[in-house]
């Protein structure tokens, strides 16, 4: 038997999907999507230093696992079926220096966690445990000399969907460290276990796509120069299907500047909240087409200079050109191909800008066609996990924006049941049944 609640924090309301990639045509130039593509790149993998033998903290918190010898999870046993419940599975272990067990409190659910399994799509070897937005407690620190230890309070983002170590729907889950956010005491598990794959599509979607400088913020808690930190490292050392997004996506002379338009079409998304707050932190104008009467108030909160009505397409396109006079060159949608390619329109220009393109985010799907001065762009969401200067720049900063309460968690809605509820939790996802807040799931909460 399973029941809800509503939780309000803050707002934020959908989560990103995966996008399926357009074939290529013409002037569009076309990057892989997200998350990951069917097979592993041959060949591929991320250059580390040699590693020396893993050495476990001295001070390992073995409170927690006390006369455990295994643990809960869901799993997954093929396409078009549900989640099981399995007992008596073995707790998942350190395979290297940079990993830590955290004991799941808090799970975070997204649409890909049912549209996956359901469409056939992203999925591992079967069977295998899925989830990637959790928080919970450290249980065991890698090495003594990590940033973490024993007893913190963390965030967990699993983008490696390929390692079920390091999936959500556990009681214990694996986390690299440098994929891990340490959570103040002002910030719980159940705000925070929502908000990571959002966060990171986010940022990686206006830092390496977009050229967004986070760390060109004056006054403000500055961030990783994300287009300058995915050049500092060797090409080879990026898996083969993200490097032309990484390295080749934009140019250092249309990178924006402080001052510059940014559209976010579907801002009132999980996803279209962090972009807001994200760009303004960077110092860009944002524009939200959204749902004003219902989403209007929030984004105002979050900073948005311009709300845009969604409904009137052609009137939204209109204002957008007017405000901008014709010359928009950044945008991130997070709805679908459908307004993607409305948004591409509306940065369509009929003359060139200083021969600078405009480019364009799709989180959920890009148009097929091409449109003339407009570079589409993906997310290159593996890259926070196969590169660590990217994920750990990215959960250091999310820690100090936390701290100086500068990004806003999502608006929520708890579904009790523990990993037993979950399916009837994705259900909810699936039918729409949940408009707006972030379905959560505690385990039951660790003192």
């Amino acid at each position: 038997m399973t029941s809800t609640q509503t939780y309000v924090p803050t707002s934020v309301n959908q989560a990103i999907t995966p996008p399926k990639t357009p074939e290529s045509h013409g002037y569009q130039k076309v990057f892989h999507n997200w998350p990951e593509p069917e097979s592993e790149p041959e060949g591929i993998y991320l250059h580390h230093e040699t590693k020396v033998p893993r050495q476990e903290s001295d001070s390992i918190h073995n409170s927690d696992l006390d006369n455990v010898s295994h643990q809960e999870v869901l799993l997954l046993h093929g396409a078009k079926q549900r989640y099981t419940h399995a007992t008596e599975q073995p707790i998942p272990s350190l395979e290297n220096d940079r990993e830590m067990l955290v004991a799941v409190e808090v799970i975070g659910l997204n649409p890909i966690d049912w549209k996956a399994p359901d469409f056939g799509f992203g999925l591992p070897s079967l069977p295998c445990i899925s989830g990637r937005d959790f928080a919970g407690k450290v249980v065991k620190s890698s090495q003594a000399n990590s940033r973490f230890k024993p007893g913190d309070n963390v965030m967990g983002i699993s983008t490696d969907y390929r390692d079920s170590r390091k999936a959500a729907y556990q009681q214990y889950a694996i986390v690299s460290d440098f994929n891990a956010c340490r959570l103040p005491s002002t910030v719980s598990p159940i705000d925070a276990a929502p908000l990571g794959v959002a966060f990171v599509a986010a940022a990686l979607g206006l830092g390496i796509c977009l050229g967004v400088n986070f760390a060109d913020s004056e006054g403000k808690i500055q961030g990783p120069d994300l287009f300058q930190a995915i050049r500092s490292i060797s090409r080879d050392s990026i898996p083969q299907d993200v490097r032309t997004e990484c390295f080749d996506s934009i140019r250092e002379d249309e990178r924006p500047k402080p001052g510059d338009w940014i559209a976010i079409w579907g801002g009132s998304s999980a996803t279209g909240c962090c972009a807001v707050q994200l760009a303004k932190l960077a110092g860009l104008k944002v524009i939200a087409v959204i749902d004003v009467a219902r989403s209007g108030e929030r984004m105002l909160k979050h900073g948005a200079d311009l709300l845009v009505d969604r409904f009137d397409t052609e009137r939204a396109i209109s204002i957008v050109k007017g405000i901008t006079k014709g010359e928009l060159r950044f945008g991130l949608d997070t709805r679908g191909k459908e307004s993607t390619a409305l948004l591409a329109q509306t940065m369509r220009s009929e003359n060139e800008l200083e021969g600078k393109r405009a480019h364009l985010v799709g989180l959920t799907g890009l148009p097929k066609e091409p449109t003339p001065g407009v570079l589409y762009h993906s997310v290159p969401i593996k890259t926070f996990h196969e590169a660590p200067n990217i994920g750990e720049g990215l959960m250091i900063w999310l820690e100090r924006l936390f701290e100086q309460n500068r990004i806003a968690t999502p608006e929520i809605e708890i579904a009790h049941g523990g990993l037993q509820g979950i399916n009837a939790a994705l259900d909810r996802l699936r039918d729409g049944s949940v408009n707006g807040p972030r379905i959560v799931v505690p385990l039951g909460l660790r003192s």
